[in-house]
C-alpha cells in the first residue's frame, strides 16, 4: 500500500457527509476528524446535528466536545489541534478522515499559511471560521479608515492600491502584517505565490489529499432540510434550548444587559433564532405569544439553514473549483440526491476513488477540477484599485469598476459634468 492520503468530505449541511465519513472510516481502517467550528463546543448536540454515540461507536470521532460553550475557539486553535490529530494517525497507518461543513476549518488543515506569528497568533490571511480571527493588536484602531490606509501607503504601497479605504480590517491586517514581520505583506503574498500558492494562502500541506464533494439538487435539499428542522424538534430541540438557555445564557444576558451571539456556541445556527422564545416567562411560552414565536423561531431556522447551504456550496465552487491560481487536490463528485440510490450513487463510488488511490492508481471517475479552464481568480492579492473621480467613488477589480462605469449613476453624473463644462 502507498503512502495514506488525507481523505476529505465536503458539502452542505443535510447532504450525509456524516454517513460517509463513517462508512468509509469502516472500510478503510480511519478516524473521524470533525471540522465543524460548532461542533468542538460541548453541548447543544441537537442544534449543531452531532454524530450520535452510536455512530461515534462505529468508528473513531476526534475534534467533538472539546471547548467549553462559553471559550471563543479560532480556526488557528482547531488547526493545531486537528493536525497534531492527523499526524498521529497517519504514523499509525490510520486513514485520517476529514468530515465537515465549516470550510475554513477545512482550508487551514488543507494549505500552509506562511505568514504567522512565532506565538501562534495569525496575522496573514487566515480568518476565523466565525468569522472573528485571533490577531495581534499592533496597530492603532483608533485611527480613521483614511488614516489607517495612509500609513499602509508610507510602508507597503503596493497592498494599500489594492484595498478599499473602507475595508478596514484588510488594511489592519496588512499594517499588522509590516509591524510583526519587518517586512512588506505584498511581498510575503509574492512569496506564497512563488511557492505554490496564491492570495488565499500557502501550498498544499498534504500532496495526496482526496476531496469527495457530496451534491443534491438544490430543491431535494432545501425539502431535506426542512424535514430535518421538523425531525430537530421532534428530537427535543426545544428541551435542549431551554436547558441550555438557563444553564449560560439568562446570567450573560442578565450581566451584558443584552443577548451576544457572537462568541462560543452562541454563535450556532439556530440559537439566537429562538431568542425571543427563550426569553419569555415560562407561563408566557405556553401561551399564545409562546406558540406564535416557537412558530417563528422554527420557520427562520429553515430559513438560515437552507441560506447557509447554499453558501457552502459557493465557497466550494469560488474556493476550491474556480480557482486556478491555487494547488488544489482532486475534487471528485458524489450525487447524494436520492438517499434510496446511496450504495450505487455515493458510497460504492466514494469506495472505488479511495481504493485506486491507495493502490497509486489513478480513479476511473475524474475530478470536477481536472479540467476548468480560463477562469480568473479574483481577490486582494490580484485586484486593482480604480477611483472614478467623477463620482467619487472607489472599487476594487475590474468587474466591479466595468459595472460602474456602465451603469446609470455614472454615466448621468459624466453627462452633468460636461453640461457644467459647456455652460
Amino acid at each position: 500500500m502507498s503512502r495514506l492520503p488525507l481523505l476529505v468530505i465536503l458539502g452542505a449541511t443535510g447532504t450525509g457527509k456524516s454517513r460517509l465519513g463513517i462508512e468509509l472510516a469502516q472500510r478503510f481502517s480511519g478516524e473521524i476528524i470533525s471540522a465543524d467550528s460548532m461542533q468542538v463546543y460541548r453541548g447543544l448536540d441537537i442544534i449543531t446535528a452531532k454524530v450520535t454515540e452510536e455512530e461515534r461507536a462505529m468508528a473513531p470521532h476526534h475534534m467533538l466536545d472539546v471547548v467549553d460553550p462559553l471559550k471563543n475557539y479560532s480556526v488557528i486553535d482547531f488547526r493545531n489541534s486537528a493536525l497534531a490529530v492527523i499526524n498521529d494517525l497517519l504514523s499509525r497507518t490510520k486513514l485520517p478522515v476529514v468530515v465537515g461543513g465549516t470550510n475554513y476549518y477545512i482550508e487551514s488543515l488543507l494549505w500552509e499559511i506562511l505568514v504567522q506569528d512565532p506565538s501562534g497568533y495569525e496575522v496573514g490571511d487566515l480568518v476565523c471560521g466565525n468569522g472573528n480571527a485571533k490577531r495581534l493588536k499592533l496597530v492603532d484602531e483608533s485611527l480613521s479608515n483614511q488614516e489607517l490606509l495612509e500609513k499602509l501607503e508610507e510602508v507597503d504601497p503596493e497592498m494599500a492600491g489594492r484595498l478599499h479605504p473602507n475595508n478596514r480590517r484588510k488594511v489592519i491586517r496588512s499594517l499588522e502584517v509590516f509591524e510583526q514581520h519587518g517586512r512588506r505583506h505584498s511581498e510575503i503574498l509574492k512569496e506564497q505565490r512563488q511557492a505554490g500558492g496564491c492570495g488565499l494562502g500557502g501550498p498544499l500541506r498534504f500532496r495526496d489529499s482526496i476531496l469527495l464533494w457530496l451534491r443534491c439538487e438544490q430543491e431535494v435539499l432545501d425539502d431535506r432540510l426542512d424535514r430535518r428542522v421538523d425531525s430537530m424538534v421532534k428530537a427535543g430541540l426545544l428541551k435542549e434550548l431551554l436547558d441550555f438557555h438557563e444553564r449560560y445564557n439568562r446570567e450573560r444576558m442578565e450581566s451584558n444587559a443584552a443577548p451576544d451571539y457572537t462568541k462560543g456556541i452562541f454563535q450556532s445556527i439556530g440559537f439566537k433564532e429562538f431568542h425571543d422564545y427563550l426569553v419569555l416567562p415560562e407561563d408566557e411560552r405556553n401561551g399564545e405569544k409562546g406558540k406564535r414565536l416557537l412558530q417563528q423561531g422554527i420557520e427562520d431556522l429553515k430559513i438560515v439553514t437552507r441560506r447557509y447551504a447554499r453558501k457552502q456550496k459557493k465557497w466550494v465552487t469560488n474556493r476550491l473549483i474556480r480557482r486556478q491560481d491555487r494547488q488544489v487536490p482532486p475534487v471528485y463528485t458524489l450525487d447524494c440526491t436520492d438517499v434510496d440510490q446511496w450504495n450505487g450513487k455515493v458510497l460504492e463510488p466514494a469506495i472505488a476513488i479511495v481504493s485506486a488511490r491507495l493502490r497509486n492508481e489513478t480513479p476511473s471517475q475524474s475530478p470536477v477540477n481536472e479540467n476548468v479552464k480560463n477562469v480568473k481568480a479574483n481577490d486582494s492579492s490580484n485586484e486593482e484599485k480604480h477611483t472614478c473621480e467623477i463620482c467619487e467613488r472607489t472599487f476594487i477589480g475590474e468587474l466591479q469598476w466595468n459595472a460602474h462605469l456602465g451603469g446609470a449613476k455614472h454615466k448621468k453624473m459624466v453627462q452633468k459634468k460636461k453640461e457644467l463644462e459647456n455652460s
